[in-house]
Order: C-alpha cells, then sequence, then structure tokens
C-alpha cells in the first residue's frame, strides 16, 4: 500500500502564493504518477496537475500558467507551487497516485486551501 502524507495549504488573499507538498511511503514501486486534485463545496472532485516519473506534466487549463507542478523521484515527494491564487481556487487539495495502467492507489487526506481577501 502506498501512504502519502500532505504539507502546506491554509488562507491567503487573493494574488498570493502558497506551496502544497505530498511525500509518499509504502509501496513506492507501484507509482508511476503523482498528482493533486482539488473539491469545491458541492463540486465534483477535479484534477489540477500530475506528474509522472519521467516527468510528463498535466495541468488543469483553470491553472496553467500559475500553478506548478514538481516531482523529487529520489525523496518521493511531489510539490505544487500555486501562484496568483484567485477565489475560485478555494477547495480541499488531495495528493493522489496512480500505476502506470492509470488505476488510483492512494489519496492523500486533503489540506483546505482558502483564498479570500
Amino acid at each position: 500500500q502506498v501512504q502519502l502524507v500532505e504539507s502546506g495549504g491554509g488562507l491567503v488573499q487573493p494574488g498570493g502564493s502558497l506551496r502544497l507538498s505530498c511525500a509518499a511511503s509504502g509501496s513506492i514501486l507501484s507509482i508511476y504518477s503523482m498528482g493533486w486534485y482539488r473539491q469545491a463545496p458541492g463540486q465534483q472532485r477535479e484534477l489540477v496537475a500530475d506528474i509522472t516519473k519521467g516527468a510528463m506534466i498535466n495541468y488543469a487549463d483553470s491553472v496553467r500558467g500559475r500553478f506548478t507542478i514538481s516531482r523529487d523521484n529520489a525523496k518521493n515527494t511531489i510539490h505544487l507551487q500555486m501562484n496568483s491564487l484567485k477565489p475560485e481556487d478555494t477547495a480541499v487539495y488531495y495528493c493522489n497516485t496512480k500505476t502506470q495502467w492509470g488505476i488510483s492507489t492512494a489519496w492523500g487526506q486533503g489540506t483546505q486551501v482558502t483564498v479570500s481577501s
């Protein structure tokens, strides 16, 4: 099994920045991609960004150009640098891992990001 520990998040004003981190442990050899999803109240969970072992990156259109995902394979950790935050970025952010076949292997506990003045 894969275990995920998230850190970061919090309250920030519009235009501000936050950095999320997620560290994986356990059955890490099964991990092909790691990423971040988010879920706002009353909304479905949606992909924010993910990154493969080979550093192939995918961003949601709504965050492209503002968010940057990076991966440290040696530490089995990913980071999400979020800049120019908007109120609509407010959500619970979840770390996720997938196998090479796209099967989810773990979800983090979620971390709240609130963008408000």
